[in-house]
C-alpha cells in the first residue's frame, strides 16, 4: 500500500499568512474590491419666520474649521460694517467670513433710487455671490454656509435660476448649509434635510 505525503504548504501559510491566489475572484469582484468609499455632502436647510438661524449653524462652522475643515461663510443681506470681498474676516485661519459692502442689512427690494443707493447695494450682493459661486464650485471647501441666500433670491438681489444651477453643480463631497426667514420652494425641494426653528413650543 503506497501512502503518498501531503504537497508541502507554501512558505507564507507556514508564517502564518495568507496569500491571495491569482485568479481566484471574478473579475467583477476583483474590481468591486478596488472602490473606496467617498463621504457625501449634504445640503441642509435651517430656516425660521424670523431672522435667526444662522447662530446655531456659526458655531458649528466654527468648531468645523477649528478640526481643520475649510469653510465659507457668505451673509447676503447683512452690512452695517463695510465688510466687501477686500476686508472679510478669517477665523482659526480655515474660516472666511463674508459681507457685502452695504451701509446696513437689506430688508427691501433693490428699488432704483435718485442717489444710486439700492444699485450699489445690488452690485455689492452680487460681488459677494461670484465670489462664493467661485467658492463653491472650486473644490476646496468643505463646509459652505449661505445666510439669506433665500432671502436674496426673493427680494430679487439675486437669480433664481443661476443659484439652483450652482447648487446643483456643487462638488459631491460639500457640505452646504443655508440659512434665513425665507426659501424658495425650489430650494427645499433640493434639500437633503429641512430644519424649521419655532417660537412658543
Amino acid at each position: 500500500m503506497t501512502v503518498s505525503k501531503p504537497a508541502p504548504l507554501p512558505q507564507a501559510m507556514h508564517r502564518g499568512h495568507l496569500r491571495p491566489v491569482t485568479g481566484s475572484h471574478p473579475a467583477p469582484l476583483q474590481r468591486s474590491l478596488r472602490l473606496v468609499a467617498q463621504q457625501e455632502g449634504l445640503l441642509q436647510v435651517h430656516t425660521a419666520p424670523y431672522r435667526g438661524s444662522f447662530s446655531g449653524v456659526f458655531s458649528q462652522a466654527l468648531r468645523s474649521a477649528g478640526l481643520g475643515s475649510r469653510v465659507l461663510i457668505s451673509q447676503f443681506l447683512k452690512g452695517g460694517v463695510d465688510q466687501g470681498l477686500e476686508r472679510s474676516v478669517w477665523l482659526c485661519g480655515r474660516l472666511q467670513w463674508l459681507r457685502p459692502a452695504v451701509a446696513c442689512c437689506l430688508a427691501e427690494p433693490p428699488v432704483a433710487e435718485a442717489n444710486g443707493t439700492a444699485e450699489a447695494n445690488r452690485v455689492a450682493v452680487e460681488e459677494v455671490w461670484e465670489y462664493t459661486r467661485e467658492q463653491l464650485l472650486g473644490g476646496q471647501l468643505d463646509l459652505l454656509v449661505l445666510d439669506e441666500l433665500g432671502l436674496a433670491v426673493q427680494l430679487g438681489y439675486l437669480p433664481e435660476h443661476e443659484v439652483m444651477d450652482a447648487l446643483e453643480e456643487r462638488p459631491s463631497h460639500l457640505d452646504v448649509i443655508l440659512t434665513g426667514p425665507s426659501m424658495p420652494p425650489a430650494l427645499l425641494a433640493m434639500a437633503d434635510q429641512v430644519t424649521q426653528l419655532r417660537r412658543g413650543f
